[in-house]
């Protein structure tokens, strides 16, 4: 196997990406996809078992977003300057810890060891690790294939790496109810999803080849020679419209995720051991709609991320008003799958069009960026759930408008309206080709 991650698969578009290495870097993500969406789906049956409020327990991820958004750039940087791999490393093992952390602290409240307020505060606390160090992975994830796949396949390479968040939504709601085991109760699926963690980050260690970038057509080093200073990329045109979107879709996309538990127990008007078959069949459902637009429609249809951005908060506003309006499980099950479908629309869209905004210099800054807008939009899960305890349809009402806003962004901004990898290849072929004759000419 080792030999075989040294080996280059060469793609139509000159991609030098390692096919095991590409799935080494899946199937990581997918550990860690499976562990988080997990988490939230087992999240209200802790929450309410050991009678934390509700808000509380969605703001458990809170203090985690800050310091994954704070923290994702230093991570980018630091993939330029240590490389892909020991980052990743880093990732693994900061959810592993988080994980076994959480896990301990939730045993420790089913058996009454401390208030719940004080085993609040710990999960907090034991998350904001994951927050910290978890987010190492993930720049250094993206950039490692931006390092070896070119323009035009990049948006297809992003929508599979998305796809990994898909499988985790569809597979680790569906397994935690079946990691609920006699003595750990609640807290076993949090202490499987760290042995899970630990397995991937013993492959990443033994079996993954340091990034080494392919060789970069003429172009596109034409197009780095002319790059003139190092802006933030917070301040940067090229970028931050994509920042702006992807905030925007993650922060609705986090609304829906952790509410939908609370929205099945409460349409259900069961207790939540009860309805937890009913919930990860609800994000099973979504996982499958996700993974059938990402490997599904983007690959057969070739998809730009332009026609993505749009799609994408087309059905996602769409899927958020069934919510809205359902009068049964059946009917939000539905709406929440038709959401899905709309995020794993948007989220390969603003994520391949940020890397093909800039230049290779600058991919692990801008995959830092986009893994930070990721990250911050938990911050405001505890104001939709005060929403959800006022009207249980306000934050699904919510969500669609600030959708239907993105839509009006995505025609009205020119980075967004120009998301076009074929769009860029001209822009670079006409830049190289001036500069070509300018150098003639002197």
């Amino acid at each position: 196997m080792a030999d075989a991650a040294q080996s280059v698969t060469k793609g139509s578009g000159g991609s030098t990406l390692p096919r095991s290495a590409f799935a080494i870097i899946f199937w990581s993500s997918v550990a860690t996809a499976i562990g988080n969406n997990g988490l939230i789906s087992v999240l209200p049956l802790i929450g309410r078992s050991l009678k934390i409020p509700d808000e509380m327990v969605v703001a458990i991820f809170s203090l985690s977003a800050i310091l994954w958004a704070s923290s994702s750039p230093f991570w980018a940087r630091a993939s330029d300057r240590y490389g892909r791999k020991p980052l990743m490393l880093v990732g693994l093992t900061g959810f592993m810890v988080s994980m076994t952390l959480c896990g301990a602290i939730v045993s420790a409240g089913l058996r009454q060891l401390a208030a719940p307020m004080i085993i609040f505060a710990l999960l907090l606390l034991g998350r904001s690790i994951f927050g910290l160090f978890g987010a190492a992975s993930n720049p250094a994830y993206q950039a490692y294939i931006a390092d070896h796949t070119p323009r035009e396949e990049r948006t297809q390479a992003m929508a599979m790496l998305a796809g990994a968040f898909g499988i985790g939504t569809l597979v680790g709601p569906w397994l935690a109810p079946y990691f609920i085991y006699p003595v750990v109760g609640l807290a076993g699926p949090l202490f499987t999803f760290a042995g899970i963690a630990a397995v991937m980050l013993l492959v990443v260690w033994r079996f993954l080849p340091e990034s080494k970038r392919r060789p970069e057509a003429s172009v596109e080093a034409a197009e780095e020679a002319i790059v003139e200073e190092k802006r933030p990329l917070w301040r940067d045109a090229r970028v931050l419209p994509f920042a702006l979107y992807g905030f925007v879709v993650a922060t609705c996309q986090t609304a829906q995720q952790q509410t939908l538990g609370f929205l099945v127990i409460d349409k259900l008007g069961v207790t939540p051991l009860a309805a937890k078959e009913q919930i990860a069949t609800a994000m099973a459902f979504g996982a499958l709609a996700g993974l059938f637009a990402q490997w599904g429609i983007i690959r057969m249809f070739q998809m730009t991320p332009r026609q993505l951005l749009r799609w994408g908060v087309i059905c996602g506003a769409a899927g958020n008003l069934l919510v809205a309006i359902a009068p049964d499980y059946h009917t939000v099950v539905a709406g929440y799958a038709l959401a899905s479908m709309g995020f794993g629309f948007a989220r390969p869209g603003f994520t391949a069009g940020s890397s093909l905004a800039v230049g290779w210099k600058d991919q692990a800054r801008v995959a830092g960026a986009i893994a930070a807008v990721n990250g911050i939009n938990a911050v405001f899960a505890p104001a939709f759930m005060a929403l959800y305890r006022a009207s249980h349809a306000a934050p699904f009402f919510l969500n669609m408008g600030l959708m239907l806003c993105l839509l009006v962004y995505a025609y009205l901004s020119p980075a967004l309206r120009n998301a076009d990898p074929a769009a860029v290849t001209r822009e670079e072929a006409t830049m190289a080709t001036i500069e070509r004759a300018d150098e003639s000419g002197s």
